[in-house]
């Protein structure tokens, strides 16, 4: 490489005027750490009831304007859907996530895998609905039960909990078997 020409090189003065390199943060620290959208996304995802710009901003961390920014691609993309419109208001878009659940197990699973995970929670969802002996985890007191069963009501909480959660999955599988046989159109689970 040919020495740059005597206009472009530094004197003596600009030399020592340089800047102390030993100082400056790693460039793998100047680049690292998370990306505003996924602060912003991190942040509908965990909403739980519809949100105002400013509240997704401070979920994120971020300025109410690239809150408003993010939330306009997210609902374009489908991850959010305006609740409110004065003041505009946002909530997380489940069915697109449910969506993209199923689209995620049927490209990480085969056939006979997806089969064998929802027979596995097939069989955890019956149990708990045996052991409640009820259809549903809501139709479910779970004070009285605690009390009637001598367990905590944490304990309580816990079993239901994990009973809606074998009831997702199974829907979820169940979506999942029905994209992967052609059959795209959402089905209603079973259990």
């Amino acid at each position: 490489m040919d020495d740059p020409r005597d206009e472009l090189k530094a004197g003596d003065a600009e030399r020592a005027d340089a800047p102390d390199f030993e100082a400056l943060a790693p460039p793998e620290e100047a680049v690292h750490g998370d990306r505003t959208r996924d602060d912003f996304l991190d942040a509908v995802l965990a909403l739980d009831s519809p949100a105002t710009a400013g509240e997704v901003a401070d979920l994120a961390g971020h300025g109410v304007d690239a809150a408003r920014e993010y939330l306009s691609w997210f609902e374009r993309m489908g991850v959010v859907t305006k609740a409110t419109n004065s003041p505009a208001t946002y909530e997380r878009n489940q069915e697109y996530l449910n969506w993209r659940r199923v689209q995620r197990l049927r490209r990480e699973y085969t056939t006979e895998e997806l089969i064998g995970l929802l027979e596995e929670e097939s069989e955890r969802a019956t149990a708990l609905r045996r052991e409640f002996d009820a259809d549903d985890p809501t139709d479910v007191a779970i004070a009285a039960r605690a009390e009637a069963t001598d367990r905590s009501v944490e304990a309580v909480w816990e079993r239901l909990a994990a009973w809606q959660t074998a009831l997702r999955r199974v829907a979820l599988l169940e979506r999942a078997l029905a994209a992967e046989s052609g059959d795209a159109a959402d089905r209603r689970s079973a259990v």
